[in-house]
């Protein structure tokens, strides 16, 4: 995993222990009072969750992106040295048969 793939990744988490935190707080708070405050906090945990919504949605369109990325270099592989993917292929099945033969 690339340093900028980890950064994301930490940032995110973070975000969402963040809005964990904000909604602890406005249970607290809405425990005996309500008023300016309670709008306040539910206001910036509003704005925080939606950022890590957004951030959510980035992240999952990176992952589409790099999956149809890995699917069209293995179809290109196959397409490019076609008995050689069939070895790999015959390969795999026969370790996985082993193995479910096994148990």
């Amino acid at each position: 995993m690339n340093d900028v793939t980890q950064v994301n990744k930490d940032k995110l988490i973070a975000d969402f222990k963040m809005v964990v935190a904000d909604a602890e707080e406005i249970l607290r708070v809405t425990a005996g009072q309500a008023g300016e405050k309670m709008a306040d906090l539910r206001e910036k945990a509003q704005a925080r969750l939606a950022d890590a919504k957004f951030k959510l949605a980035e992240a999952e369109a990176i992952l589409v992106d790099k999956a149809k990325a890995a699917g069209r270099a293995a179809d290109d592989y196959v397409h490019d040295n076609p008995w050689r993917a069939v070895g790999i292929a015959a390969g795999v099945g026969l370790v996985v048969g082993l193995l479910i033969g096994r148990r």
